[in-house]
């Protein structure tokens, strides 16, 4: 997967109880480069997303939430992107967000680098590590 950034508003909002990581329901948004996310973006509405008039869903399933030894680990499964009728995108960053959160705030984002164009019929596997998770907590 591509390179892993978190929201810093993240790290308060676990403290304050806005997350519950194991149940809420975990959402995909999707950002061209030309609206880059920054990493003190706080929720959903800070960002300018591409259309998904064309896109298929967008909720995470979640693998497995638990703690190890002090180590909690947040593993999701992995997501296939498909643009059917019409094109997705252009977009470079996959943004996860809380859905069920009241105002739907930012956990994380990953940046693949350049834009993304989904024609018709295409697809995009966003993978997620099952050893290191989406992200972990010490």
């Amino acid at each position: 997967m591509a390179s892993y950034v978190k929201f810093l508003s993240f790290v308060e909002n676990v403290a304050e109880k806005v997350h519950n990581l194991g149940s809420d329901t975990l959402t995909v948004a999707l950002c061209a480069a030309a609206n880059a996310p920054v990493n003190t973006n706080t929720v959903l509405a800070n960002l300018t997303q591409v259309s998904y008039t064309y896109c298929s869903a967008r909720a995470l399933t979640i693998s497995t939430s638990a703690q190890t030894a002090g180590v909690y680990k947040l593993v999701i499964a992995d997501l296939t992107l498909t643009a059917s009728g019409g094109t997705v995108g252009p977009f470079r960053y996959v943004i996860i967000y809380n859905d069920t959160a009241t105002n739907d705030e930012l956990i994380c984002w990953h940046d693949y680098g350049s834009d993304i164009t989904l024609a018709a019929g295409e697809s995009i596997l966003l993978d997620f590590s099952v050893t290191n998770g989406l992200l972990q907590i010490t």
